[in-house]
């Protein structure tokens, strides 16, 4: 197994673990099971459990992805972190659409399928590695 791919494999592993640990904390103590009413909008508890556990994992997540597993990418910081955030979030329209599908045991399947969706997003979008294993050397203007 390539170093990278294993590096993403622990790194994504524990980033998904800790989000799922994340949500369900939140969705069984912190929002109790109940409707989250925010004034403007109320949120199912998944629902809100989900998006508070994603934005935790996404910082931790793209920090993991730039400093850990794509150390060789010569993109642009801002770049990758545009680029992961259009990852993330079609992943996480993909969570929340799976997630109303049930509600709490579907985070353990959509998990899986994310995990695969993002690391060919990522590895051939967001930090572009080729296929020779070496990212792209030039960054977009």
């Amino acid at each position: 197994m390539p170093l990278q791919t294993f590096r993403y494999a622990a790194c994504g592993g524990s980033n998904a673990l800790f989000g799922l640990i994340i949500y369900f904390f939140t969705y069984w103590y912190f929002f109790k099971g109940a409707i989250v009413d925010i004034g403007f909008f109320a949120f199912e508890p998944h629902s809100a459990a989900l998006f508070l556990s994603s934005i935790i994992t996404f910082i931790a997540g793209f920090t993991l992805n730039r400093y850990v597993v794509f150390t060789t990418s010569k993109l642009k910081g801002s770049i990758q972190l545009f680029r992961y955030f259009l990852s993330f979030g079609s992943n996480l329209v993909i969570n929340y659409a799976l997630l109303k599908l049930i509600p709490v045991f579907s985070q353990l399947f959509t998990i899986c399928i994310v995990i695969i969706l993002s690391y060919f997003t990522q590895r051939h979008f967001t930090f572009k590695v080729h296929k020779d294993g070496h990212t792209e050397f030039t960054d977009l203007q």
